[in-house]
């Protein structure tokens, strides 16, 4: 069952958090965020991506970086940006966008949970990238980017939640620069902490949805730090790491779509005659086709869209795994035609989140930064669950949830 743990957050001022709240330091380039900074010292970024700060262009995974990372969080928490809350609280986060509401709270999380499969991965993790958040979080001495996880929904989770804000003033409500509201309560009765906690005691499993290379990291050093303390009761800081917790049924997965840089030396024509041995062609023309159910994919080439639909006999649908849309796309086509066998290594291809819309990739086929690009239905929710109840993995790209956490907003000290 789930342990949940209120923890003292670190969290900007008031005045400043509009400020400070930054997008993931994973989806924004470094010259996205050197924009995004720009009149702007506050911004969580300069503790996310430091590199963005140096004169000179440098390895994001250089000491230095981290080094400039744990010298800018201490100077804003001197400088009074930052406040750290007395007593151990719970805090409810609600982001809206277009008129759509999920409500979470913000805890801390069990890294016995995580070695125990309490909470379920879906994702593999690159050992490079582990690495880089081992290094922040060393450097920084904290956890500073929330994982984002859920649960299968809870009714009476639901309406302590709604209950605690119907009755309470945020400390936070601002827009963020992505377009969405954030609004942040404090969960400082230590009744309702208790009801919160025991509540989600009866919860047999949190599952990520993004973050598991934070979450491998955050499980790595705690796991490290409770080796080398002689005197270690189970109760320090670096045994729990920082979860924003969502219910399943208020998230959005939005489709994983791809873009491939050239034909494998293809025609069109060539191409066509090798898709459609698996596939059906249901739509051929200028308008964007954008797949509305499982097992239909959008094809765009030459200034023009194809609608496919996966024949039935092409794969097994008894395979949890092999029968998601992103696995039918690489082994049907991805890899025998364009022969991409790592999609996470090789170069040739690339991923664009649904959020960028379906335009973005006819932009980016026309523009000639690739030669064709496919377009996917979102991966059910629940598919997810079923693959991580089964310990199976995901391709890589899988799933993109939208709105994004906004990093900055908590901070999880491991510094008692």
């Amino acid at each position: 069952m789930a342990v949940i743990r209120p923890f003292r957050a670190l969290r900007p001022t008031k005045d400043k958090v509009a400020q400070v709240a930054a997008l993931p330091y994973d989806v924004v380039t470094t010259e996205e965020a050197k924009k995004l900074v720009k009149d702007n010292n506050y911004s969580f970024l300069h503790v996310d991506k430091p590199e963005i700060d140096f004169d000179e262009p440098v390895d994001p995974y250089d000491v230095r970086v981290y080094k400039k990372a744990g010298e800018k969080l201490s100077q804003m928490i001197k400088e009074g940006v930052y406040k750290r809350d007395k007593n151990p609280c719970i805090y409810i986060y609600q982001l809206t966008r277009d008129e759509k509401i999920q409500q979470g709270i913000v805890a801390c999380t069990s890294i016995d949970d995580y070695v125990n499969n309490v909470i379920k991965k879906h994702e593999n993790t690159l050992q490079a990238k582990e690495q880089d958040r081992i290094n922040h979080v060393k450097y920084t001495k904290a956890h500073t980017g929330p994982i984002m996880m859920f649960y299968q929904e809870d009714p009476q989770i639901s309406n302590e939640i709604k209950s605690w804000i119907l009755n309470h003033k945020p400390i936070y409500d601002f827009v963020s620069v992505d377009n969405v509201k954030q609004t942040v309560w404090i969960v400082d009765d230590e009744t309702t902490i208790k009801k919160l906690t025991e509540m989600f005691s009866k919860v047999s499993s949190l599952y990520i949805a993004d973050g598991h290379h934070r979450a491998a990291a955050a499980v790595k050093v705690g796991l490290e730090m409770r080796q080398s303390n002689p005197n270690h009761t189970g109760d320090e800081e670096y045994n729990y790491f920082l979860s924003v917790i969502f219910p399943d049924k208020q998230l959005t997965i939005m489709e994983y779509n791809r873009v491939i840089k050239d034909l494998n030396g293809f025609s069109e024509k060539e191409l066509l005659e090798k898709i459609e041995g698996n596939f059906e062609l249901v739509y051929e023309g200028k308008d964007p086709f954008k797949p509305r159910a499982k097992h239909f994919f959008g094809m765009y080439i030459n200034g023009k869209w194809y609608g496919l639909r996966v024949r039935e006999n092409s794969f097994d649908e008894n395979d949890p795994v092999g029968s998601l849309d992103v696995s039918i796309l690489q082994n049907l086509v991805v890899s025998p035609i364009f022969g991409i066998t790592n999609p996470r290594e090789d170069n040739r291809i690339d991923f664009v989140g649904g959020v960028k819309g379906i335009d973005e990739l006819a932009r980016l086929v026309d523009s000639r930064k690739a030669s064709i690009a496919f377009s996917l239905y979102p991966t059910p929710i629940d598919d997810l669950i079923k693959i991580a109840d089964m310990g199976l993995i995901m391709p890589p790209k899988s799933t993109w949830f939208e709105p994004k956490l906004q990093s900055g907003i908590f901070i999880h000290s491991l510094e008692d």
